[in-house]
């Protein structure tokens, strides 16, 4: 049984740089009927992009490779994409993101620092493993580029440097792992230290939710426990979309899970989005796909987006989400045909892959410098 922790309300109301609520977006996914709801979701992101562009840019970003892990072919395309084989493997990357917050205060965010231990643990990979082997989940399939805990060394900061911590979802994460806990992982001898002493945990509520009664339908991609024994007051729970700082937004995008929520930076190139409502570009622009069976596909529905459909918690919210996420992204310098949609969980180029390789790969983020706490800038 997981024993969900309660953030502390009193630490969020007294917190001068706590995420603010997005009125542009309020009430959007309960416009009801679903047409009129898909019209409402573009129409408020249209609105909200005019106002976020004005409000200035972010300092820095980096992105970092953590580690590729293997997922299903019919998943990520929503069974469109006519493969050979039946497994791709998909790049998880940790962002390491500054930006002024609403105090005036520099501040850290660290967006997707994946354990691989604990992605190990979720039952989808623990039952992969058990059938597949060893040699194919961990030498074909995956790829270990470096841990969370070694990227910030290599740029400069600290794990105390570090505000925030977020996932777009907590999918096959051990939060246990990255924001320490008062309770032992079995097996293990003592409990977790956080990996970020100083950071709280941004997570929709509806995400947190998901861990004290997870539906059958949820459970394969959930860590059994992956938030015993968090500490309550390393957790900011929200609900819809907020903005964290000048430059920097969450955006609600249910449907790919409840809690699901998508990172907006505003950077010198324009818009930037990092999501995992899809592996590849191809999801939100089929109508560009070089995939076979995308393209085809998403015409033959008349659709505009083909989700990473995993789980299908709701794919009709979903949809909304994507088209919401296309409205707020800026065109790329490389090739303004696609979008700067980067998936947090991106599809790799890998030629055992073929023919299910990415039409086009963003591959990363990379502006300004990023700076220790208490440096100049």
């Amino acid at each position: 049984m997981t024993t969900t922790p309660k953030p502390t309300p009193s630490a969020k109301a007294q917190d001068a740089a706590a995420p603010r609520p997005i009125p542009e977006l309020e009430g959007v996914h309960d416009v009801w009927p679903r047409g009129d709801r898909l019209r409402a979701v573009r129409r408020a992101a249209t609105t909200y992009r005019e106002r976020f562009v004005q409000q200035g840019r972010i300092h820095a970003v980096r992105s970092f490779d953590i580690a590729a892990a293997p997922y299903p072919t019919r998943f990520g395309f929503h069974g469109a994409a006519l493969a050979v084989n039946p497994f791709v493997s998909i790049v998880n990357r940790m962002l390491v993101v500054q930006f002024d917050g609403f105090d005036g205060e520099l501040k850290t965010l660290v967006w997707e620092p994946t354990v691989a231990a604990g992605t190990a643990q979720a039952p989808f990979y623990a039952q992969l493993k058990r059938l597949a082997g060893d040699f194919l989940t961990d030498h074909v399939f995956a790829r270990y580029y470096q841990d969370p805990n070694t990227v910030l060394p290599s740029c400069g900061l600290r794990p105390e440097d570090v505000d925030f911590v977020s996932f777009d979802h907590l999918h096959v994460q051990d939060v246990r792992m990255i924001m320490g806990s008062t309770s032992t992982i079995p097996g293990e001898r003592a409990p977790r230290e956080a990996l970020f002493p100083r950071a709280r945990l941004l997570v929709h509520r509806r995400e947190l939710g998901t861990f004290e009664s997870t539906h059958p339908m949820q459970w394969a991609w959930y860590v059994d426990g992956g938030m015993d024994g968090v500490p309550g007051e390393r957790i900011t729970a929200f609900d819809g979309d907020v903005e964290l700082g000048v430059g920097v937004s969450l955006l609600w995008t249910p449907g790919h899970t409840d809690g699901n929520h998508s990172l907006v930076l505003n950077t010198p190139d324009g818009v930037w989005v990092s999501s995992e409502n899809g592996i590849s570009a191809d999801n939100w622009q089929p109508e560009l796909s070089r995939i076979p069976g995308v393209r085809r596909h998403a015409a033959f529905y008349g659709r505009e987006v083909v989700p990473n459909a995993n789980t299908l918690e709701d794919s009709l919210d979903q949809y909304d989400s994507m088209v919401k996420e296309k409205t707020l992204a800026g065109p790329s310098r490389r090739d303004p045909r696609w979008l700067q949609i980067l998936p947090s969980s991106e599809l790799a180029p890998f030629k055992r892959q073929w023919p299910v390789l990415p039409s086009f790969t963003h591959g990363g983020l990379n502006y300004g410098e990023l700076t220790p706490a208490g440096g100049g800038r």
